[in-house]
């Protein structure tokens, strides 16, 4: 999801080449000192922070929702959490089992390994042990039916192609034919991926002392909903550390965080952005 942030970076004249940068390639090429800072969906673990020279610091940069994205005029789903793994497991196959007409379901998932993976997949398995004994979690997996798509707007075509594909996005990504399935939360209510659903979910998040976390089954708001960390180096950023502040300074301001609706994604909570402004202070 950090990719529109880095070209709405580009517009306000600071430079960045976000094409650098990815869930898995930037963790990579941050490690390996390749590029100046990272950005990543899911927080890099213990392992791979021992392996980065001069530290790493982990800042919340934004956040945004995972939809369910199908493709299926005249049908409007609103899933169990029993459905929504039981769509993906393969079990369930045919739209006529969800209360519509009948159409086979075509399952569409990610072909390249991503954040959005990891993050929907953590989500089914918080809400299915036969997902979490099965297919489990994780940027790559293998999955039990379905073709595959690569980045979100891979998906996003691939679904729009498929009479009756189904499968998961960043919610911005749901436009022109597609439509978003309704949820279940972990409280048992139906909710639509909105901009106040998604937010109520964001804010149920609490953050370690590393300024990473998470919440796989949320009680309130849309229940997919995840974090973005931008990566840089605790120390050793020499001529650059007055550059990338300026950088991530501009996105946790007031006013980048008031663009994240219109750009898909969820301003973050006040009390994330005085963390998130405390620790970029504290980058050397």
């Amino acid at each position: 999801m950090y990719l529109r942030w880095f070209k709405e970076l580009a517009t306000q004249g600071v430079k960045v080449n976000y094409q650098s940068v990815g869930s898995g390639a930037g963790v990579r090429q941050f490690t390996a000192g390749s590029v100046d800072f990272g950005a990543s969906d899911v927080p890099m673990s213990e392992k791979e922070i021992a392996a980065v020279k001069g530290g790493v610091v982990q800042i919340p940069m934004t956040a945004g929702a995972i939809a369910v994205a199908y493709n299926n005029p005249g049908c409007t789903l609103k899933l169990s959490q029993a459905q929504l793994a039981q769509i993906f497991l393969g079990s369930i196959d045919n739209y006529n089992q969800l209360g519509c007409k009948s159409k086979p379901i075509r399952v569409v998932h990610r072909s390249d390994g991503s954040g959005t993976t990891a993050n929907f997949t953590a989500h089914l398995s918080a809400i299915s042990p036969e997902w979490q004994q099965g297919p489990g979690e994780g940027k790559s997996i293998a999955w039990p039916s379905g073709i595959g798509a690569k980045g979100n707007e891979g998906m996003a075509s691939q679904i729009s192609q498929l009479d009756g594909g189904i499968g998961y996005l960043e919610s911005a990504y749901v436009t022109g034919l597609l439509q978003a399935a309704s949820l279940t939360n972990a409280s048992g209510q139906l909710v639509a991926p909105t901009q106040a659903s998604e937010k109520e979910a964001v804010a149920s998040i609490t953050l370690d002392e590393n300024l990473t976390g998470s919440n796989r089954n949320p009680i309130n708001g849309y229940p997919i909903v995840s974090l973005t960390w931008i990566l840089l180096h605790q120390q050793g950023n020499g001529v650059k550390l007055d550059p990338i502040k300026k950088a991530f300074g501009f996105t946790l301001s007031d006013q980048a965080q008031a663009m994240a609706p219109e750009l898909g994604f969820i301003t973050l909570p006040a009390e994330v952005l005085v963390k998130a402004r405390q620790a970029l202070a504290g980058i050397r």
